[in-house]
């Protein structure tokens, strides 16, 4: 891989977009790599993966303009549905995925992070969609999730002043669960992750499933693949343990991990 880095530390897997001297800016190879990195990770062994990119001043910049300045109207929509078949991908992974926001998160670094289940971010981070100031739209899914997470008031207003927010307005607005510290940053997205990996893996999943597929359709059609993923969690070897455990008086015992099956 040229621009993306994928180490595996337990249970918890780290992907890097490492780009740095373009503020790790998509282009197709990345978002190419980014799409192989996702089909080897063993979902045997891997329970959790934080998404993030290299250095300091940037999570992802932006799609490549270079890239895209020369494309025709043909070429400009398949360039949409590569980065949208990537993050589609991501946000439907059956693992759960932090970002791990460590500053510009514009455009197409908004819009992955927006395909994640999770988003942190550190004090110095920027988020906006500037597209129509380049004379376009967000064409990674940015309509869609932005008014989904914010609201589509919100979403509006950020999307047709081109204006980016910080840190601190991303988090009053709902697009970020918590800020930190850009040193901390890391250590708290890896604790995020171990204490998600440490339960029982089944059932993150069908949480994971259940919550995006719902969120699709009426409440009526809603709860029923609630029932269906909840009952997909019964004998399983998890859920025997798990419920054994609960219900066993002697916890002296050391708890061994779920298993996975």
């Amino acid at each position: 891989m040229e621009f993306i880095q994928y180490e595996v530390n337990g249970a918890v897997g780290k992907i890097t977009i490492a780009r740095e001297k373009a503020l790790n800016a998509l282009n197709s190879t990345v978002l190419e790599e980014l799409d192989a990195t996702l089909d080897q990770v063993n979902l045997d062994e891997v329970r959790c993966l934080i998404l993030t990119g290299a250095g300091e001043k940037s999570f992802v910049a932006g799609a490549d303009i270079g890239e895209m300045s020369t494309l025709t109207k043909a070429e400009g929509e398949a360039f949409g549905k590569k980065g949208n078949d990537v993050f589609r991908k991501l946000e439907v992974f059956p693992i759960p995925v932090i970002a791990a926001i460590n500053g510009f998160a514009l455009g197409g670094g908004c819009e992955i992070a927006m395909s994640c289940d999770i988003r942190i971010c550190s004090e110095n981070a920027v988020f906006g969609q500037p597209e129509v100031g380049l004379g376009i739209t967000p064409g990674f899914g940015g309509t869609q999730r932005l008014a989904r997470l914010v609201g589509a008031g919100m979403a509006k207003q950020m999307i047709y002043t081109a204006r980016n927010i910080k840190a601190d307005e991303a988090f009053r607005i709902g697009l970020v669960n918590a800020v930190y510290p850009i040193e901390e940053l890391m250590p708290a997205a890896e604790k995020m992750a171990a204490s998600i990996a440490k339960n029982a893996p089944i059932a993150v999943r069908n949480c994971k499933k259940a919550i995006n597929d719902g969120l699709e359709v009426d409440m009526d059609q809603a709860i029923v693949i609630e029932e269906k993923l909840f009952g997909d969690c019964f004998e399983t070897e998890d859920q025997r343990y798990g419920m054994a455990f609960f219900l066993d008086k002697n916890k002296e015992k050391v708890k061994e991990p779920f298993k996975n099956k």
